[in-house]
């Protein structure tokens, strides 16, 4: 017998209820079991239903879907897919979700009514698909970030003028946002590198990841602009839905941004992003943490071959193990450690 999974979509409007269920229901493997009118009654319906995965939209009364997520992750943790508006308040609730164990977000195209969310409709199954195949997986990453325990930053140091030896290539996707929190929160200040990261993000997220993640790591990170240069203790992220391409002038490294076709239906590109850095003729670590697909692949293989550095997430830590499952395949890969010990890895092989 076929079974499907079990989905409790919440929102406090009727008709986005209505909308999403039907979505969701088109697909043969999914069934919408029950739906939620706040955070309370989302918390109170996972408790008593255990479905496979949650649709949670962040802004409700009573209970907003924040607060329902943190409730949920601490009670009885089940794979969440935010939905959310593309503004900026919408964008930081998103993140900050994103932190608190949400497997990934969907962006309503117009609002938080939006009509035309059919528009979309091949993105929410996918993502609601993947986040709950990620069940068993998530439940215990959160018992494993209980053990852990909290991440706490390294002594404040200042670079005063620390030559730069490396640059640190990172590329991630699906569960990207708490890796990168992770491995970048336990990077020192002073460390003899600049930082490239692409996360999968649509464009308007990325701003607001790359100012969460400045505020709680000891280097400066910010979304990357056309002209950034790559100094030691700089984080560029590039922005979503433009490549993000490094270039070399002299002694110095600049970020040109792109609006190049996709690769592999993808901008930013991981693999972009990494074969411009070979081709930049300094040291490269490359990194690639938890995220669905392939992109990256490439990248690690060329950073290789050009006697860089490579590290892949084990499974053991990855929300989705796809992109380093990828890299491990292809033999491209030089470590293999858990989350927690790869910014460990980075500094050490510097």
């Amino acid at each position: 017998m076929h079974t499907k999974y079990r989905v409790l979509v919440v929102d406090d409007s009727s008709f986005m209820r209505k909308f999403i269920s039907d979505l969701i229901h088109s697909d043969k493997d999914l069934q919408v079991i029950a739906t939620a009118v706040n955070g309370a009654d989302a918390v109170e319906k996972v408790r008593t239903l255990r479905p496979d995965v949650v649709t949670m939209d962040i802004e409700m009364p009573e209970m907003d879907g924040l607060t329902a997520l943190k409730t949920i992750m601490r009670a009885c943790p089940t794979p969440v897919v935010m939905l959310s508006n593309r503004t900026k308040i919408g964008a930081d609730a998103t993140v900050k979700a994103l932190e608190l164990g949400a497997v990934d977000f969907i962006a309503k195209p117009s609002g938080n009514i939006s009509l035309d969310l059919d528009k979309i409709q091949d993105e929410i199954i996918v993502k609601v698909k993947m986040a709950a195949q990620c069940y068993h997986r998530l439940t215990r990453l959160t018992a494993m970030d209980k053990r852990v325990g909290n991440i706490t930053n390294l002594p404040v140091s200042l670079n005063n003028g620390v030559p730069l030896r490396r640059i640190v290539a990172i590329g991630t996707s699906t569960g990207g946002p708490r890796a990168l929190q992770t491995v970048l929160s336990t990077i020192p200040g002073d460390v003899p590198a600049a930082f490239a990261v692409v996360q999968h993000m649509p464009q308007g997220f990325t701003k607001s990841l790359a100012d969460r993640l400045n505020n709680i790591s000891q280097l400066t990170v910010s979304e990357a602009q056309d002209g950034d240069e790559l100094v030691v203790g700089r984080v560029l992220i590039s922005p979503g839905d433009k490549h993000m391409i490094v270039k070399r002038a002299g002694d110095r490294f600049y970020v040109r941004l792109s609006d190049e076709p996709p690769v592999q239906g993808l901008r930013p590109s991981i693999d972009k992003m990494m074969e411009s850095l070979v081709e930049c003729d300094i040291p490269v670590t490359g990194v690639l943490l938890t995220g669905m697909g392939q992109d990256g692949v490439t990248g690690l293989k060329k950073i290789r071959a050009a006697n860089g550095y490579t590290i892949a997430e084990d499974e053991s830590t990855c929300v989705v193990y796809g992109m380093p499952r990828a890299a491990l395949e292809n033999n491209c890969v030089d470590k293999v450690v858990p989350l927690h010990q790869i910014s460990h890895e980075i500094i050490t092989n510097l």
